[in-house]
């Protein structure tokens, strides 16, 4: 199977010659979700969620490092550098690896998920802690890459953006066109942006009739652009989207503005709910930042009665795997019950 970069050459910034660094990233399910937009108050909607978890690393990162590493080779780049809050370090690191070059990270000191953590260590990536959240870890890796020969690789290198687009490019291809809606979580504000751009780019192709309206959600401890400024001191569960001054925030407000959608922000209790929902309702195992979208597509259908009442076609995105936050996961279930070793015990437990 071939990467996002060989599937939509003709949208990207590469020749014939570039090689191309990647780990067939791309084509992730986009998957029907009829009981979530019951649970959502909304039968009628036609919901699917983008299932991004299912990219090589785990998330939707992956379009983009796939871009931002075939473009620093290209360039000559012996090392990339990025501040992450979890999934672009493990991004970056295993895209490094794949290049065979040097990969540095910083993350901000006791925030960031294990199951992310530990695939930047087990990908060769040299990381470091900094005693600060993430805007102080991504300001630090501006000014290394300003003046050092080292690549930055977080969402404000352009090359992230293109190859983050083609998920918008996928959803198109596999409901003939754009849907009327997309649900998703904004953190940084590099997917926002990046689905905007490539709605649009594909509708100027002529593969689409249509752009969506884009419905961007925060967690409420963390939404700088839903208070219309920065956060000094983010606070949600929701690590990935922990975000107190999106590098993107500008591109984020002209795709709301120019879809004609919103941003708005959802209770840590909210995203709980709905990154259950997904799991139980329908086998779906997100991280919890991404369940953000979900749990906003059932706020908005509580407030907006004609949307409730549509047909809509809509799209959730769900960013990165549950697996990335196991410990999040076993926090919000029952633990298993210790039996003895007998057919009696179990059929005890079972009632049967």
């Amino acid at each position: 199977m071939t990467g996002i970069i060989d599937r939509y050459r003709q949208y990207l910034p590469v020749s014939e010659r570039t090689r191309v660094i990647t780990l067939s990233e791309g084509n992730t399910p986009l998957i029907p979700a009829p009981r979530i937009a019951e649970w959502a108050g909304a039968p009628g909607l036609q919901v699917y969620l983008k299932y991004e978890g299912m990219n090589p690393t785990g998330s939707f990162k992956d379009r983009g490092m796939t871009m931002a590493l075939t473009k620093a080779v290209e360039d000559g780049s012996k090392a990339v550098i990025c501040a992450s809050t979890g999934n672009t370090s493990a991004s970056a690191a295993a895209y490094a690896a794949r290049a065979g070059i040097r990969c540095v990270v910083l993350i901000p000191d006791g925030n960031i998920a294990l199951g992310k953590l530990s695939q930047a260590l087990v990908h060769g990536a040299e990381v470091y802690a900094v005693q600060g959240n993430f805007d102080d870890a991504l300001a630090m890796v501006r000014q290394v890459s300003e003046t050092s020969p080292i690549t930055l690789v977080n969402s404000i290198n352009p090359f992230r953006i293109e190859g983050q687009k083609s998920g918008s490019f996928e959803i198109v291809d596999v409901l003939g066109d754009a849907p009327d809606y997309q649900f998703m979580p904004v953190g940084n504000a590099g997917n926002i942006t990046a689905y905007w751009k490539g709605y649009k780019e594909y509708r100027a192709h002529g593969k689409s009739r249509k752009l969506p309206k884009m419905m961007g959600w925060q967690a409420e401890g963390a939404a700088p652009i839903v208070r219309g400024e920065p956060v000094k001191d983010p606070k949600t569960i929701a690590t990935a989207i922990k975000i107190g001054n999106p590098a993107s925030w500008k591109q984020a407000v002209a795709a709301r503005d120019e879809s004609g959608g919103g941003i708005d922000a959802v209770s840590d209790e909210e995203i709980l709910e709905a990154y259950k929902a997904l799991a139980s309702l329908e086998g779906v195992f997100c991280e919890p930042a991404s369940a953000a979208g979900v749990a906003g597509l059932k706020k908005y259908a509580r407030t907006d009665e004609a949307f409730s009442r549509s047909r809509a076609a809509v799209v959730c995105i769900l960013t990165g795997h549950g697996l990335k936050d196991p410990d999040r996961a076993m926090a919000v279930v029952p633990r298993p019950r210790t039996i003895a070793p007998t057919l009696d015990a179990i059929q005890r437990e079972l009632k049967i």
